[in-house]
């Protein structure tokens, strides 16, 4: 495979994002990166436990299977988590909850079987703050109508107008940075232990995986969704 994508015993894996392919789009030279293959492989997984997902649930029996007990303790445990920061507007959003947790969750402990996390890089982080600021502001418009919204960014004053404005500009900016940030560094890390001390780095470090893919991959996972949650409640209101 190429350099960055898996990890292993070579001396110049640096877990940088690296050009894998080029071509041509429109004239211009595009890239396939490490990032591209590693969140191929990560969506693939995904899709592949929705549809055994799907069909354990179609011939679901009174008595759950192993694997049918663990889809319905996914979804129980992710519709609790939603219903208990948004109350009564839990079933709008739990749907959209519940993936971008389990995509969130899967590309950061993919570290955890080789990969890069794909969340390592901005390009898809960006697109999940991004996800979620265009739902605040249309649930803000939706439920608090152009005059609530007006009214919001004059708070206290109107002289507070600009700085009220560059505060929800920079929510998309926080939460997609927070996410990127934290899993890059455990990324970083991992580069320095595998490439300062490749000769002895044999066993040890996947207790240094579970921590940065699994435990701190967990906890940001979980602080980007009651964010979103979070923001997204606020927006609705009391209506």
């Amino acid at each position: 495979m190429p350099n960055g994508i898996w990890l292993g015993g070579s001396a110049d894996i640096d877990f940088m994002v690296h050009g894998v392919f080029p071509y041509e789009f429109f004239g211009h030279t595009v890239w396939i990166t490490t990032t591209h293959i590693c969140l191929l492989i990560v969506l693939l997984v995904i899709i592949g436990f929705a549809i055994a997902a799907n069909i354990a649930m179609k011939h679901a029996t009174e008595v759950p299977g192993f694997f049918q007990n663990i889809v319905e303790l996914i979804v129980e445990m992710l519709d609790n988590m939603v219903k208990g920061s948004m109350g009564k507007s839990a079933a709008k959003f739990a749907n959209y909850i519940g993936s971008i947790f389990i995509f969130i969750l899967i590309s950061n402990i993919s570290g955890l079987f080789g990969l890069r996390p794909p969340t390592a890089d901005y390009g898809v982080t960006l697109p999940l703050g991004l996800m979620t600021f265009t739902l605040i502001h249309y649930n803000k418009l939706k439920h608090q109508k152009l005059s609530g919204v007006l009214k919001g960014l004059c708070d206290p004053w109107p002289i507070w107008a600009p700085i009220n404005i560059i505060g929800d500009i920079a929510v998309p900016i926080s939460l997609s940075l927070r996410l990127f940030a934290n899993v890059l560094s455990g990324v970083v890390m991992m580069a320095l232990v595998y490439g300062l001390l490749r000769f002895i780095a044999i066993g040890w470090p996947a207790a240094l995986h579970v921590y940065f893919d699994l435990f701190s991959g967990a906890i940001q996972t979980y602080v980007f969704c009651m964010l979103t949650m979070t923001y997204i409640s606020d927006a609705i209101g009391d209506n």
